[in-house]
């Protein structure tokens, strides 16, 4: 090959993925200037600059982003099939890169990847939490938790349990307006919106004995799309709102000075998914991780 080294041309997929050098040499383990010599001999065997750089930012020449386009898919192969080797002869090792949304991070990854760490101490886990959809096999992702609905795709999805949702309010609120007893007392309240439930029209609310139909009387006077922001605007008063059941038995709002109402009663959530990309051998650390992540969030009630 022209005596070109592939730890070279790991190197400089490694550079071009995380943009610099500094970033490069911490992800590969290795001292920042190993992660320049590599790059540098790379150049000289390809007889062309694949990298261009200055003393802020690095960035690639049109022929280093030809020849990262070329090269990046044979990288990834090759690392995951050592990968895959050493995952099957005794002990799992190697990392699990997963992604979730925050609150689902915070309820339910954050003390499972513990668990499971402490279980196969030689793993170990790069989690990315954010609210947007990542692309799994684009960004190198082993797996993802997702609690939207799933289009259509080649990944393979297990579901984990359902994101089950429940009325909270503040104390201060309740003092003021009234603690609701009936699914008709709710008519007279103020709302706080989820945006993936809505708040905005005719709500299902299943009760002990089975269902009821709440028609709201106006839309929500705060709606938002992160479950944090919403903890705190309905424990500042806001008004009723929905917020997820599987914080255990209520303890985050709790904690957070919210109070549960109506509690026997509760509004079917969006069905929680562990999903994996497709076509790709499934590395074994990355099956058992997937099968603890289930079998913890049924027993901590997730759905129920």
């Amino acid at each position: 090959m022209n005596g070109i080294d592939l730890n070279d041309v790991a190197a400089f997929v490694r550079v071009a993925e995380d943009g610099g050098f500094t970033t490069a040499a911490r992800a590969l383990g290795v001292p920042k200037s190993t992660v320049s010599r590599a790059l540098a001999r790379l150049e000289r065997a390809l007889q062309v600059r694949l990298v261009q750089r200055t003393t802020r930012s690095v960035s690639l020449t049109d022929a280093g982003r030809d020849y990262y386009e070329r090269v990046r898919g044979p990288v990834a192969q090759v690392a995951e099939a050592t990968s895959a080797a050493t995952d099957q002869s005794g002990e799992p090792r190697g990392t699990i890169r997963i992604t979730s949304p925050v609150d689902l991070g915070e309820a339910l990854l954050a003390e499972v990847v513990v668990a499971f760490s402490r279980r196969y101490p030689q793993v170990r886990f790069d989690v990315a939490l954010t609210s947007r959809v990542v692309d799994l096999v684009a960004e190198g992702f082993d797996l993802a938790l997702r609690a939207s609905p799933l289009p259509d795709s080649s990944l393979v999805v297990r579901k984990v349990g359902a994101a089950n949702m429940g009325l909270f309010a503040s104390p201060d609120y309740l003092k003021r307006r009234g603690t609701p007893s009936t699914v008709a007392d709710l008519t007279s309240h103020d709302f706080v919106g989820f945006r993936a439930t809505g708040l905005r029209g005719p709500l299902t609310l299943v009760g002990p004995e089975g269902e009821e139909r709440l028609d709201l009387p106006a839309a929500p006077s705060i709606v938002a799309d992160d479950l944090l922001f919403l903890n705190r605007a309905i424990g500042a008063g806001a008004g009723i709102g929905l917020l997820p059941l599987f914080f255990g038995p209520c303890d985050a709002q709790v904690k957070r000075g919210l109070a549960r109402v109506m509690p026997d009663w509760h509004v079917r959530g969006t069905p929680l998914h562990v999903v994996a990309p497709g076509g790709r051998h499934e590395l074994r650390r990355v099956r058992l991780f997937r099968d603890f992540l289930v079998a913890e969030a049924k027993r901590r009630g997730f759905g129920r």
